[in-house]
């Protein structure tokens, strides 16, 4: 080794010593982090690129580059992190999230057909009739009294059969029982919980997705109830539960930054109170809500009155970790996926019909209103003639009121075919999709209501990104798990829950599907230009891995440990 050599190396142990220990025993903040010694994945460009090192300044990124020059950042506050190997990406970013269905599903009872994965037990699947309601009787027997509704999420027809208002009777008569379905879209009550919440059937007269005889709510019959049911829905104690066991698993999982396109749910004041509560705790995430335009006319009784009460809200409402996004809104198509309920061309091979969430003309009139007004407009649209709708509106819209990157973004996109995804580029609109339904669905959908060529080509991703599509990944949480590093792995293998392997050639490959978590999901928010990379200026939100997804097999992706996450710049947990 040449004398020189050997003084820089003596200089750089003094020089990472002399760092840890200043910031390990010095009262001072530390304000630059120095991050080296394993594979960093900036998520810039077009192609995979690394990074030697990478420095932070308070809760910006303020070099990436060699470790060399990263060294010359040291101060007597700085702390130098070695990665020891391990894998440091941009902090994951889900654009779609529920912080309301979280909080009614996490601490309330979940009877699924798999298996749901909780911060601190697993929640076992049923995939019968007769297990479940075994499963339910005995839940409402050891759980349920007749001071409260209780909920138990998770029901599917396809696994568990019919549910009506007699079966739940007949499991209780006075114990009130709320069972949502694995869709979040439909709910069935016995005549206890209808009691309980003193509805009747002359609310719901003019209101065709009410079957009031079997105590059944769907899509808009379910967007009616939910405000008549916030007192139960939205119980303080048992919600603030659920929003603690949504950030542990947000945490849990590598996420820096959460989104909620629908905000709110049923009561605005009761929800933002309450996730501000959560928030007040400084969870290591930033959520980002984008005004629900749906909900908001039918609650302020109008689409200018609500415009009016959106762009009151940042001002108002804005905090350091809750943004409202300004001209964002959220739209609704057609139905849940879950419910098989979207919209499609063709039908349903058992003779069923689809249904509409908001009635085409409403929409149309919402949609116009909105472009016409510059908003980024998020619309909730699942089958091939709901998006095919969504779409005609669209290219009316452009060519009454052309606009330059309108960022027009169709949310879920369950089934479509090419055609399509040449129709979504020519329109220039952006996609978030939830990979995860081929996994959870696409056996069961295809041999029962879409058939063989559809049920196995859900969410065709390849046919968008070869378009030139900008693509991103959402769990639309619960309708996935919260487990971005999962929906990345649906997308590179396209195995289903049966592991059937359908539509190989949709297969993504890995980059993309990481991007599709990071700078993908970051311009969801419109925020790329903050976050979903590591890049100077931007906020130093990082997620810490054990091993680096690009030399792992795909089949490995979604097994990968968290390691920990840095939120503006602070681990959230120490790394070794």
């Amino acid at each position: 080794m040449s004398i020189k050599h050997y003084i820089y190396g003596v200089s750089l142990s003094l020089c990472l010593f002399a760092a840890n220990t200043y910031a390990e025993t010095n009262n001072k903040p530390v304000t630059n982090n120095i991050y080296y010694g394993g594979d960093i994945i900036t998520m810039e460009g077009k192609q995979l690129n690394y990074a030697e090192a990478v420095v932070t300044h308070q809760d910006k990124i303020v070099y990436v580059g060699d470790k060399e020059k990263a060294l010359t950042y040291a101060n007597d506050t700085s702390k130098v992190i070695d990665l020891k190997g391990k894998t440091m990406m941009p902090g994951f970013v889900e654009p779609h999230v529920h912080p309301l269905i979280a909080s009614i599903m996490l601490p309330n009872e979940i009877i699924a057909p798999y298996d749901w994965v909780l911060p601190h037990t697993v929640k076992k699947g049923v995939q019968d009739h007769d297990s479940y309601l075994k499963a339910v009787t005995k839940s409402v027997n050891e759980n349920a009294n007749k001071d409260e509704v209780y909920f138990i999420w998770g029901y599917h027809q396809l696994w568990h059969g019919e549910l009506n208002r007699d079966i739940l009777n007949n499991i209780s008569k006075d114990k009130p029982i709320a069972i949502i379905h694995r869709s979040f879209h439909e709910i069935f009550l016995n005549d206890a919980a209808i009691s309980k919440l003193g509805i009747k059937k002359s609310d719901f007269a003019n209101n065709p997705q009410v079957y009031w005889e079997k105590g059944h709510f769907y899509e808009g019959g379910w967007f009616a109830l939910v405000p008549m049911m916030a007192s139960e829905l939205l119980a303080p104690k048992k919600y603030l539960q659920g929003l603690a066991m949504m950030s542990e698993l947000v945490e849990k999982n590598g996420i820096t930054t959460i989104g909620e396109p629908g905000f709110p749910s049923s009561s605005f004041d009761t929800e933002y109170t309450l996730l501000k509560q959560e928030m007040d705790t400084k969870p290591p995430f930033d959520i980002f809500l984008i005004p629900n335009g749906t909900q908001l006319y039918g609650m302020k009784g109008s689409n200018e009155n609500a415009l009016t009460f959106m762009n009151s809200l940042p001002e108002k409402y804005n905090t350091s970790n809750i943004q409202f996004l300004p001209k964002q809104v959220k739209l609704f198509a057609d139905g849940a996926i879950y419910s098989q309920l979207m919209q499609m061309k063709d039908g349903y091979i058992d003779g069923h019909k689809g249904e509409w969430i908001t009635p085409l003309a409403l929409f149309q009139q919402q949609l116009d209103f909105y472009w016409d007004r510059d908003f980024k407009i998020h619309t909730h649209a699942n089958g091939d003639l709901g998006i095919q709708e969504v779409m005609g509106f669209v290219s009316k819209a452009q060519k009454r009121t052309p606009r330059k990157d309108h960022r027009f973004t169709l949310h879920h996109m369950g089934y479509f075919d090419d055609t399509q995804a040449q129709q979504v580029a020519d329109l220039q609109i952006d996609a978030s999709v939830n990979p995860y339904y081929l996994w959870a669905l696409a056996d069961k959908y295809a041999e029962h209501g879409l058939g063989k060529e559809r049920g196995e080509n859900l969410v065709r991703m390849k046919s968008l990104t070869d378009r030139g599509v900008h693509l991103s990944f959402h769990s639309d949480f619960s309708m996935a798990p919260m487990e971005p590093l999962t929906l990345a792995w649906t997308a590179v293998n396209r195995i289903t829950s049966q592991g059937s392997k359908f539509s190989q050639a949709q297969r993504l490959d890995m980059y993309t599907a990481m991007k599709a978590i990071t700078i993908g999901a970051a311009r969801v928010l419109s925020q790329e230009h903050k976050i979903g990379s590591i890049k100077k200026g931007k906020t130093a939100n990082f997620t810490i891995l054990a091993e680096n997804p690009f030399k792992v097999e795909p089949i490995a992706l979604k097994d990968i440990d968290i390691i920990t996450t840095v939120f503006r710049g602070t681990l959230s947990k120490p790394l070794h």
